[in-house]
């Protein structure tokens, strides 16, 4: 089962913790909330490993020829397409079913999650800007189904923070994957990525920087805020501002000194300094609204 376990990628199953975020700044917690944000998270877990097994038939010949992605299960051959293709269905299968338990809102999110996903791996991936947008939007939608999907009402601010962040995260992204080539010295990115052609290292450092500051400041907006401060009744959210300000510095910093950004979920995990920065901003988020 382990090349089936890699064919999941389940260390990426920490971007579904978008879905906490209403959770965690709601002031109407209740442990029946809390059961259905968890059926969410297993949900988007299994609609995720689908949306990358799509990608991954897909995208099987191109990631033949890519210096990492040449060892994942189907590029490398040692789990046949058919099979692939029976584990997606499956995955999609178990998601929209654990939605029905929720309700008809949760549903239409993760449905959109998926036909979103499939049409980026069908031709999408391959329009500039409009590739990131919709990585965006998959993040947005997992927001939006633990608020509105378990009628927890979503914060304006808080919403404009999670699309800054998630476009940084994608230009980021975008920007490692020229790094990379650069390193392995290929010229040609077409069989790598073809939309890498699009794209220019001024032009990706400009969009990351200009998302960078707009996650810092929409973040820092929505911590004084009146409504935040009406809702949750304290201003002292301010002082978790700073974490977020060093967790995107390390990030940039990482991104141009140590090649990182390719893989955002491995980053965060393997970086001890992201770690505890984002436990420190969990702790003291916490603490406050308690």
């Amino acid at each position: 089962m382990k090349k089936y376990w890699k064919l999941l990628r389940p260390h990426q199953y920490l971007k579904n913790g978008f879905v906490w975020l209403g959770l965690i700044f709601t002031q109407h917690f209740n442990w029946y909330t809390f059961t259905q944000v968890s059926l969410l998270f297993i949900a988007f877990c299994a609609a995720a490993s689908c949306v990358y097994i799509f990608n991954d038939i897909f995208d099987v010949e191109a990631d033949r020829l890519h210096p990492t992605k040449r060892n994942r299960p189907i590029a490398s051959g040692t789990i046949p397409v058919r099979s692939a293709w029976q584990w997606a269905a499956g995955l999609a299968l178990l998601a929209l079913s654990l939605a029905i338990s929720i309700g008809w809102q949760a549903i239409s999110l993760i449905g959109l999650y998926l036909l979103l996903n499939l049409a980026y791996s069908l031709g999408l991936k391959h329009v500039v800007i409009l590739d990131v947008f919709i990585i965006a939007a998959g993040f947005m939608l997992r927001i939006l189904a633990g608020t509105l999907g378990v009628g927890i009402p979503p914060s304006q601010w808080l919403l404009l923070t999670g699309l800054m962040l998630t476009l940084f995260l994608g230009f980021a992204k975008r920007r490692a994957e020229l790094l990379m080539l650069e390193n392995s010295h290929l010229t040609d990115r077409t069989n790598v990525r073809r939309v890498l052609n699009d794209y220019s290292p001024v032009v990706l450092d400009q969009l990351t920087s200009i998302t960078a500051a707009c996650t810092v400041l929409s973040y820092g907006l929505y911590t004084v805020s009146q409504e935040t401060v009406r809702i949750h009744g304290t201003n002292a959210l301010f002082y978790t501002l700073p974490f977020v300000i060093y967790g995107v510095f390390r990030y940039l910093f990482l991104l141009h000194h140590h090649s990182r950004g390719n893989d955002t979920a491995k980053d965060l995990i393997a970086d001890p300094h992201l770690i505890a920065t984002g436990l420190g901003w969990l702790i003291v988020t916490l603490a406050v609204l308690a």
